[in-house]
């Protein structure tokens, strides 16, 4: 593959941990207290980021694996299937209600403890036996990727505006008219 996506898509197994991480990170970021709008919006953004991300692994990345080890596979597709269960339930749950947090709480340990199989046992496996083909996998699982949240665009953007703390939109607009000011200040004292 020596298409331009080629050359720019991380390796496949760096793509499976960036999206770990970034997943992880969204979770940090709920909090049982949050309004139900900043609930929503943080929970679909990460159920749309578990479902693309498991239908990557399970299109293109866990079908390269097999071919080596199909048992050690075969082990992350009931957990695939336990995350969709549990955003099934999400979707269809009122952030107000009581145990709406229980079961983010439970999709987090899910979601945690597939991470730690995947990270401790298929990934540096996959990069031993794989090796180049990660880089042909990565571009694959970045031009499904696309494909996937293209139709999503907006609804992602939506999303991330309204579970952005003000604080991060305000405190650097902020700072960018005080620093306008200063220079305008230093200008004209000179």
């Amino acid at each position: 593959m020596t298409t331009v996506l080629a050359k720019i898509a991380p390796a496949a197994t760096d793509m499976i941990r960036n999206d770990h991480a970034r997943v992880l990170t969204t979770f940090h970021r709920y909090k049982s207290d949050a309004s139900v709008a900043t609930k929503r919006s943080l929970v679909a953004s990460l159920c749309l980021a578990l479902e693309v991300h498991a239908e990557l692994e399970e299109q293109i990345f866990y079908p390269a694996m097999a071919s080596v080890d199909t048992a050690l596979v075969g082990r992350f597709i009931p957990e695939h299937d336990r995350m969709r269960s549990l955003i099934g339930e999400l979707r269809s749950a009122d952030p107000a209600e009581p145990q709406y947090d229980s079961r983010v709480m439970e999709l987090m340990r899910e979601v945690m403890h597939h991470v730690a199989d995947e990270e401790t046992a298929l990934l540096p496996q996959a990069e031993r036996v794989l090796g180049e083909r990660l880089g042909e996998l990565g571009a694959r699982m970045m031009k499904r990727r696309l494909a996937l949240m293209a139709p999503h665009a907006g609804e992602l953007t939506k999303h991330k505006a309204r579970a952005t703390p003000i604080t991060t939109l305000v405190l650097p607009a902020l700072a960018l008219i005080a620093g306008i000011a200063l220079f305008r200040y230093v200008r004209r004292q000179a």
